[in-house]
Parts: C-alpha cells; structure tokens; sequence
C-alpha cells in the first residue's frame, strides 16, 4: 500500500509539473500569437493592387511586433505573418480565395487580375 501512495503521489508530481510548463509556454507564445493576428489583419486589409508581392514590418513603440508577407497566388492571396513578442515568434499563413476577398470587402472584383509581377 506504501509502494503505491508513493508511485501515485510520483505521478501525481510529474502531471501537476508538467501542467505548469505548458501554462508557462501557453502564457509566453499568446502576445506572439496576438502579434501575428494584427499582421494577418493588417494583410487583409492591404492587399496590394498592382505588385504581386508586398513585404511589411510592424513596429509598436520602438519594437518589431510582426512581419507581413502577402503574394498572389492563383485565384487567391496568401498571407504570412509572423508575431514576436521577446523570443518568441508565431507564424500564421492564410490563404484567401478571389471569391472570397471580394465577398468579404477586400478587393473589387478583377483586382487581383491587374497585377504585375516585378516588385
């Protein structure tokens, strides 16, 4: 009965352990991930008309809070944005459809159609 007090209590320790690290983890990443969201928005709400790509940086009171990366692609926009906050970095990517953009406000139709491909 001894031995098995002692290996529950054991695990008992290495779960409750092991919960704390991933709070602290979870804790650290979330204004990263906030980061990368404002990027994503900033991406959508930005889409260029003329370039096929556009790259951005973000910067709140003197400090990289995300890099935006958006491209055409066919039929669509991709969106990748990376979110830092200390030394941590998230990076989402979202891929939009023409449809879609243009349903949600984004674009007017025939927009992404009149884009050149140099920089």
């Amino acid at each position: 009965m001894k031995n098995f007090l002692t290996l529950l209590f054991s695990v008992f320790i290495i779960i409750s352990t092991s919960l704390v690290a991933q709070s602290k983890v979870d804790t650290d990443i979330e204004p990263a991930l906030v980061n990368a969201r404002k990027g994503i928005f900033w991406g959508l709400m930005n889409i260029p008309i003329k370039k096929a790509r556009l790259e951005k940086s973000l910067i709140n009171e003197d400090k990289l809070i995300a890099r935006v990366k958006i491209s055409k692609e066919l039929n669509g926009v991709k969106i990748e944005s990376t979110g830092y906050n200390n030394t941590n970095e998230v990076t989402i990517v979202l891929y939009r459809s023409s449809d879609s953009l243009i349903k949600d406000g984004y674009i007017k139709k025939g927009d992404l159609e009149s884009y050149s491909e140099e920089d």
